[in-house]
C-alpha cells in the first residue's frame, strides 16, 4: 500500500509559520534542498491545499529563467510533472499537471491507494496534515528541523489530543545546523490508533 507522508521545515519550538506568518528561516542550503528534491521524486502525488499550492505555483515557470542553478531547474522539472490534488473551497481551477479535489480528504486518500501507481501520497501544509492525522492516514512525519524558536504559528504536528508512537527510521545532520528526522507512525494492531510520543511532541 502507498505510504503517505507529511514532510515541512519546521523551528525547533514546533512550527512550520511564526506567528507573524513569516517563514523566511528556512531556505534551504544545497544539501538540504537536494533532499527535498529527493522527496518530491519519490511521490507519485502530492495533496495540498490552496495557501499552499498558490506558495508553490513559482515553480510551474522557474525552468524558463536560465539564470537559475541546475539543482533548482531539477526541482522544477520534477514539481511541474508531479499530478498534484488542490483542495479548496475557493478555487475554480488550478494550473498545471493539478485538479481540484472531488472528495474529502479520506476519500482522495482511499481513491489514490487504490488506484494502480507507484510513489507516496505526499501531503503538504499544516491544515490538511492535520486533518489527515485526526482521521489515522498519515504514516510518515519527516521533520527538517531547524535552529530556531520562532515563540508560536501554525504547528508542525496536529494537536489533535491523542497519542501518536512514532518509530525512527532516519536522521542526518546538516552543516547548515538543520537536522532530518524521519519517523514512522507505530500502529497499534488492536484499534489502529496513533499519537505523537512525548518525547517529539512540540
Amino acid at each position: 500500500m502507498r505510504r503517505v507522508t507529511y514532510s515541512m521545515g519546521v523551528s525547533l519550538d514546533g512550527y512550520i509559520v511564526g506567528p507573524d506568518g513569516d517563514f523566511g528561516w528556512t531556505p534551504p542550503d544545497e544539501d538540504v534542498f537536494r533532499l527535498a528534491t529527493d522527496e518530491v521524486r519519490a511521490a507519485g502525488v502530492h495533496l495540498l491545499g490552496r495557501r499552499l499550492y498558490e506558495t508553490m505555483l513559482y515553480w510551474e515557470t522557474a525552468d524558463q529563467n536560465p539564470s537559475l542553478g541546475f539543482s533548482t531547474l531539477e526541482f522544477a522539472a520534477i514539481w511541474k510533472t508531479l499530478p498534484k490534488v488542490v483542495f479548496s473551497t475557493t478555487l475554480s481551477a488550478v494550473q498545471g499537471n493539478a485538479r481540484l479535489a472531488s472528495g474529502g480528504l479520506a476519500q482522495e486518500i482511499e481513491r489514490l491507494r487504490a488506484e494502480p501507481g507507484e510513489g507516496d501520497i505526499a501531503i503538504g501544509g499544516a491544515t490538511l496534515a492535520a486533518e489527515a492525522a485526526a482521521s489515522g492516514l498519515i504514516d510518515e512525519y519527516r521533520a527538517r528541523v531547524y535552529p530556531v524558536l520562532v515563540g508560536g504559528g501554525i504547528p508542525f504536528f496536529p494537536r489533535h489530543e491523542r497519542r501518536v508512537d512514532l518509530e525512527l527510521l532516519e536522521t542526518r545532520t546538516f552543516s547548515s545546523r538543520v537536522v532530518y528526522l524521519r519517523y514512522r507512525v507505530a500502529r497499534r494492531p488492536e484499534d489502529g490508533e496513533f499519537a505523537v510520543h512525548s518525547a517529539v511532541a512540540p
